[in-house]
């Protein structure tokens, strides 16, 4: 009785081990093994914190809470621009920006997570937000970096921070 018990405890040992239909772990693809690294950043991972740019324009983006800082500057020269400041937002594939100083200024930019686009007709109260002919309409801005702390220290024209406090 004691060796059946022993030949049954060994046979359901030696069930435990890998099926042979189960073959090597796959390895991933070349861009998954980049993403677990760190080299590139994953699509689906929502973050938008980070500097922005497009020529001379500049956006940053800064966490704040539980909400995100966006500032944004605009400039042409000869005191010729746009400089808004305000608070962004998810929604869905885009970025609900409220600017200016009442957040009157509201619309939802497109957003990929590397580039940023703002839509081609703004509200009226955006116009308050530049001089001269100035306008936010249009803008674009290709990320240029994920760091808060270097999308916190991006300044406008006159040294001014554009998202820190």
């Amino acid at each position: 009785m004691r060796r059946t018990g022993l030949v049954l405890l060994l046979g359901l040992a030696a069930c435990g081990g890998p099926s042979p239909e189960s073959g090597p772990p796959a390895s991933p693809d070349l861009e998954t093994a980049a993403i677990r690294r760190g080299l590139i950043r994953d699509p689906a991972d929502p973050a938008m914190v980070g500097a922005y740019a497009r020529g001379p324009d500049r956006l940053c983006i800064v966490p704040t809470g539980n909400a995100h800082r966006i500032g944004i500057v605009i400039d042409y020269g000869e005191g010729i621009g746009c400089r808004a400041t305000g608070m962004a937002r998810r929604t869905g594939e885009g970025l609900a920006l409220a600017l200016g100083p009442a957040g009157d200024c509201r619309f939802t930019a497109r957003y990929d997570g590397d580039r940023l686009a703002l839509p081609g007709a703004l509200p009226p109260a955006c116009q308050r937000l530049c001089t001269g002919r100035a306008a936010l309409a249009g803008a674009q801005f290709a990320r240029l970096g994920e760091s808060a702390a270097e999308a916190g220290s991006m300044r406008d024209a006159e040294g001014r921070p554009l998202c820190g406090e």
